[in-house]
Order: C-alpha cells, then structure tokens, then sequence
C-alpha cells in the first residue's frame, strides 16, 4: 500500500510541539539550578580573618589583586575555548600556596556575573579553606563524596555566583576516596544540580601523596603553583611533565607563600 505522505501543517504542528517541549525542558532545567543555588546556605566573612589569609580579590583594595584577575580571564578563556569546565589547581610540595591562589581566583571570579563557580577543597588530608575563610559547614568533604551528606550541608554561597564545599576532617586513606566510582558519581551529579561555569579543586601537592594521581581523571585541566625560594626548577619540571601526561596544563603559578602555610 501506498504511505499517504504527512500533511505540511500536521509536521510543521510536530515540529512546534518538539520545540516547546524543548523550551519547557531547559526552562525547568534553569528553575532547578536557580532553586539548588539559592538552597546553598550564604556565610559572611570576617575581614580580620580575610585580611590575615591574605585573600586580596575580594574588594580588590589591594593591587595585589591584579595577578588574580590576569589569571581568571586566562582561565576563563581556555575553559571556553575547550569547552572546559573543571580545574585542579595543586603545587610540587606542600606550603607552595596553592590554597591562597585557589581562593583569591575564586573571588576574582566571582566578581564575573555570568559566570558561576565552585571552589571545593579535596586537599582531604590537609584541608585549609575552610579556616583561611573562617567558616566550617556542617557535614565533612568525606561525608559527602561517600554519599552521605546533602549539597546544602557542605557547599556555602557568597553572593550569587560562587559556591565553596569546605572541609574541617581529615581523611586517612584519602587516595582511595578520591578515585572511588562513588566519589566520581557524586561529583557528577553535583555538575548536573548545581551547572557551574566554573569548578576549581584544591588538591594536596603532587610528591607528597597519589591523591593529584588518583583524581585527575575527573579534571579537565590544571594549574601548578610553585613557591618562590621554596620550590626548586626540577621540582616544577618534574610535576609539569607529569601532569601533562595526564591532563592538560593551563600554566604555572609563581607565589610568595609568605603569607600561607598551605
């Protein structure tokens, strides 16, 4: 039997439809990331303890903010060329201050208002942004990459474009949860609930534990920060070979950790 071709008005008429259902869809989908953001509990800061922390993009007083805002636009440029969102950001050694750049770039980025971004510490053994910022969440980062604990118990808001997951335990076998498929699943879905522009990871450093080894998987990129008089050159050479083979490498940061032991 001969197919009776569809009318034009009846495909036009599918086409409309498939359209709107389209349109109702990421409509939704906005709703639902607009809700899980403004669930996230807001938290004010000490200027005492910021001032301290040396966290300097915050009102940008200080013209040490300028680094800071020069390495967010190239951040924020390689993301988007590449369709990137993710960022490890970890050092040769410990007491590099890497946890001082994580910040000070996460506050420079907020001051972009189409650009939402997350800050979460999964220096599990050490973790240090919590108490740089003066703030503890209610659950742990352990908690919460096993399953056990709500976006809203750990991940604090600062206005309206940046969210922080702090951490105040220290995890044992740290390694082992990083590369965990839970942890992967969750970091997933919190991609998915929260759509973030923009996540940086403070990582521990990359030759005093496996941990940068066992997450980078889940990264798209990274970001070495060495410490003037503390870091040497094969230190750097070293770690920046290795993480190119593993991920791709924005750059690597020159800091004065003079003013942080992380």
């Amino acid at each position: 039997m001969k197919q009776v071709p569809t009318p034009l008005h009846e495909t036009r008429r599918f086409q409309t439809t498939d359209r709107l259902t389209e349109q109702a869809i990421q409509a939704c989908t906005r709703l639902g990331r607009e809700i899980a953001w403004e669930n996230l509990p807001a938290f004010a800061l000490d200027s005492e303890r910021i001032l301290q922390s040396r966290i300097v993009t915050i009102d940008r007083t200080d013209p040490a903010h300028a680094p800071f805002d020069m390495l967010r636009t190239r951040v924020l440029q390689n993301l988007r060329q590449n369709n990137w969102t993710s960022v490890a950001i970890t050092s040769p050694t410990p007491a590099c201050g890497k946890s001082l750049v994580a910040l000070n770039l996460a506050f420079s980025l907020a001051h972009q208002t189409d650009c939402r971004t997350l800050l979460i510490d999964l220096n599990l053994k050490r973790p240090a942004i919590g108490e740089m910022l003066g703030v503890k969440a209610p659950a742990s980062m352990e908690a919460f990459l096993r399953g056990g604990a709500a976006t809203h118990n750990l991940f604090l808001r600062y206005g309206d474009n940046l969210a922080i997951g702090t951490n105040y335990q220290p995890v044992q076998f740290s390694a082992e949860l990083l590369q965990s498929l839970e942890a992967a699943r969750i970091l997933q879905e919190l991609q998915l609930k929260l759509e973030p522009d923009v996540i940086l990871f403070d990582m521990p450093s990359v030759l005093s534990s496996d941990d940068v080894t066992a997450f980078l998987p889940n990264v798209d990129c990274a970001i070495l920060v060495a410490a003037a008089e503390r870091s040497t050159f094969d230190e750097v050479d070293d770690c920046e070979r290795y993480l190119s083979e593993r991920t791709k490498v924005l750059g690597a940061v020159l800091n004065r950790c003079g003013h942080t032991n992380q």
